[in-house]
Formats: structure tokens, C-alpha cells, sequence
């Protein structure tokens, strides 16, 4: 984002923690996730809402307006800060509501002492989705039935999933919003690491690793990446050996198959 939706985002954020504190964090996120989709949807009121040339007051009052008695005070309070400010531009904006919404889902699953399990239980299922073709395809057709996709995800999580995974995997095949399914999680996974201020290590293995390894690790990547790393791994029977921990777009390759695939380079060359 150009500086002045970051501002946005800033001032937004403000009313957006207040809001978490005296409503209910799950209507907070439905709430929101409807406001996305209502403007993602109406391209007229998008712009409208993020004309720069208006004033900020005016769009806030035609926010309140559309939304007063449709939804919760402090859903229709949020919004309204965010569309009074200027943004770069209005994809911004929206993406912004999204992002608050999800966060909400993940502040309630974080006062019930259960966030890590939904960040566990998100990326489990990404991995589960993009291992399964048939799985992956139902799920990224983008021709399907949003609604028909989200009932497939719930057969599939429910009972087996906390609360807040399941309407996160549900919202992330009823509003991708133009990106793969496997995108979308990996963004919402995003948004936990930066809420918690952390980093998040893919770490792939052949065996799994003890706590006490774990630890380790973990306690050597926040000393390189001097912030905490939430680990999660993957097993791969084709690692042989050895670790490969991915953060980002950095890749640190420890694994046996890599050395000796750089090994028959050499040789080959």
C-alpha cells in the first residue's frame, strides 16, 4: 500500500481494536466479511465510498446510512473511520475490511487460548487441499458454486475443526476475491503471524521433529530473524534426511535429496 492508505489503515485500526472489545469478535467478522463483499460486488458504491474527491464525512454518512439498522453499531462504526479516510486506492480499502475481518475471527480464537490451533488447523488444511487433485480442483474451480464449494469445506472440517477455521476456510472459496484457494489461506495465515507479530517456518522433514528440536530451531531462526517463528511442519518421505525451512521467500535446503541432487550436478557437469 502507497502511504496514504497505510495512514488509513492506521487511523481505521484504532476504531477497529475498540470494537473488538465491546462486540462480538465472530458478528464483528461476518459482519465485515459482508461489507467486502458488498462492495467487491457494486463497483458504483466501491468508488463512491473511496472517492478521494468527496469528503470524508459525506462517505461516512452514506456508509451509516446504507448500514445503520442492517448491522452491529460497532461493525457500521469501523467501517465508517475507514471509508472517511483517503486511500490510494479503493482495492485497498476493501482489502483493509477483509483483513479486519479476519482478524477478528482470529482475536476470538486467540481470548479462547486456541489461536495456534487455528493457525495449525488452516495450514493442515491447505496442505490436505493441495495434496488432493480432485480436492484442490472442486475447491478452485473458479466456475463452481461458491456456496456448494463452502458446503463441501464444511463437510469436511466440521466437528473435526475449531469454529474459527471452519468460517475461514468457508470465506476463503465464497469471497477469493481473485486469488487460489491455497492463496487466500496462506494470506489469512499471514495476517495471524503479523497480528502476533511473528514469523511463520515451513519446515519440511522426512521424520517428525521432538519438542526439544523444535525449540531449538525455532529459538535459532528468532535469533537470525530477531522476532518469534511459529513452526509448521511438513512430512515428506522424499526428504530422505535433514530439513528444508522455507519463511517467505527465503529457503534455507538442509535436506539429503538436495545434496544429492547437487552432487549429480557435479558430477554431470
Amino acid at each position: 500500500m502507497r502511504g496514504s492508505s497505510r495512514a488509513a489503515v492506521a487511523e481505521g485500526r484504532q476504531s477497529f481494536e475498540t470494537a473488538l472489545t465491546t462486540g462480538d469478535p465472530a458478528v464483528l467478522a461476518d459482519e465485515l466479511f459482508a461489507v467486502t463483499g458488498l462492495l467487491d460486488d457494486n463497483a458504483a458504491l466501491r468508488r463512491n465510498v473511496a472517492d478521494p474527491s468527496r469528503e470524508g464525512k459525506e462517505r461516512a454518512d452514506l456508509v451509516t446510512r446504507l448500514l445503520h439498522g442492517k448491522l452491529s453499531n460497532e461493525t457500521v462504526g469501523v467501517v465508517s473511520v475507514l471509508v472517511s479516510q483517503r486511500w490510494a486506492q479503493d482495492r485497498d480499502l476493501t482489502d483493509t475490511i477483509e483483513r479486519f475481518g479476519v482478524e477478528a475471527l482470529l482475536k476470538g480464537a486467540e481470548a479462547s487460548g486456541s489461536l495456534d490451533q487455528v493457525e495449525d488447523e488452516l495450514f493442515r488444511f491447505e496442505r490436505l487441499v493441495d495434496g488432493n487433485p480432485e480436492l484442490r480442483d472442486a475447491l478452485g474451480n473458479r466456475q463452481g458454486d461458491a456456496a456448494g464449494k463452502a458446503d463441501l469445506v464444511s463437510s469436511l472440517l466440521q466437528g473435526k475443526a475449531r469454529p474459527e477455521t471452519v468460517r475461514l476456510a468457508r470465506q476463503a472459496v465464497l469471497a477469493p476475491r481473485g486469488r487460489r484457494f491455497d492463496r487466500t489461506l496462506e494470506a489469512y495465515l499471514d495476517i495471524a503471524a503479523e497480528r502476533r507479530q511473528q514469523l511463520t517456518a515451513v519446515v519440511t522433514t522426512a521424520v517428525d521433529l521432538t519438542q526439544e528440536q523444535r525449540t531449538r530451531l525455532a529459538g535459532a531462526l528468532q535469533q537470525i530473524y530477531s522476532k518469534p517463528v511459529q513452526l509448521q511442519i511438513v512430512h515428506d518421505e522424499d526428504v530422505i534426511g535433514g530439513i528444508r525451512v522455507q519463511i517467505g521467500d527465503e529457503v534455507v535446503d538442509g535436506t539429503v535429496l538436495r545434496r544429492l541432487d547437487e552432487a549429480k550436478r557435479h558430477l554431470a557437469g
